[in-house]
């Protein structure tokens, strides 16, 4: 009996070999076609899971150790920033009571006089965040500059919104009206600024990010300068 299963199983393989055909394999009620994965394969995958736990756990330490240094380079670079961003200026000093939940910072002149304003603002720009600080008057009714902290955007092209070109066309412009990136002239009087050519995404994204800002504080800076002229009178 065993003799003739051995003749017919190579029969059969004889048939397959003739006809070029590949025959599948029958699989039996409660039998297992792929083999079931072996101890070294879930060790692989166990190290593999090891690995990303201890790789993003070295980032945030990372992140937590750099921070605040980070930080502090912002801080420092803001306020090296703030006699350009506003006219008279020669230094600024943090406020983290006017503005609900945002740090500004008042720009004073030689006498410690409030001639405008620095405040921070971010947003989503075309490669990653791009963080700016925005110059205004006292009274937060006309911006008086800006400036890019940090960007990532792509290399000659969004990036140039760090020039001094691009950023120039923002003085003068006043708060109460929607600035709109577009490709036409600098106009003061609709908030128009003039588009980056190939990097319009970069350009409307720190037109949104000031505009956003300008929501934010314009209303609560007004007031602070209304009381600050009234205490100096």
């Amino acid at each position: 009996m065993a003799d003739d299963t051995s003749h017919s199983k190579a029969a059969e393989e004889q048939k397959s070999d003739a006809d070029g055909k590949a025959h599948l394999p029958v699989v039996q009620p409660g039998g297992q076609l792929t083999k079931a994965p072996t101890g070294n394969v879930i060790a692989q995958a166990w190290l593999v899971l090891v690995l990303a736990v201890a790789f993003g756990a070295g980032l945030a330490g990372l992140q937590y150790a750099v921070g605040p240094r980070i930080a502090e380079n912002k801080l420092n670079e803001t306020l090296s920033q703030v006699p350009s961003l506003v006219p008279g200026a020669v230094s600024g000093t943090p406020d983290d009571e006017v503005v609900s939940g945002l740090r500004v910072f008042r720009a004073l002149d030689g006498q410690g006089k409030l001639v405008g304003w620095v405040v921070p603002g971010n947003g989503q720009g075309f490669a990653d965040k791009i963080e700016l600080i925005i110059g205004l008057n006292a009274a937060a009714t006309e911006l008086t500059g800006i400036f890019v902290l940090d960007q990532k955007e792509t290399p000659a092209l969004g990036d140039r919104i760090t020039t001094s070109e691009f950023q120039s066309q923002f003085v003068g412009m006043g708060t109460d009206r929607t600035l709109d990136a577009r490709q036409a002239p600098t106009d003061l009087a609709t908030g128009v600024i003039q588009a980056l050519s190939g990097a319009t995404i970069s350009s409307d994204a720190v037109c949104s990010t000031v505009n956003q800002t300008l929501r934010l504080v314009k209303t609560p800076l007004a007031a602070a300068a209304q009381g600050a002229s009234a205490g100096a009178q």
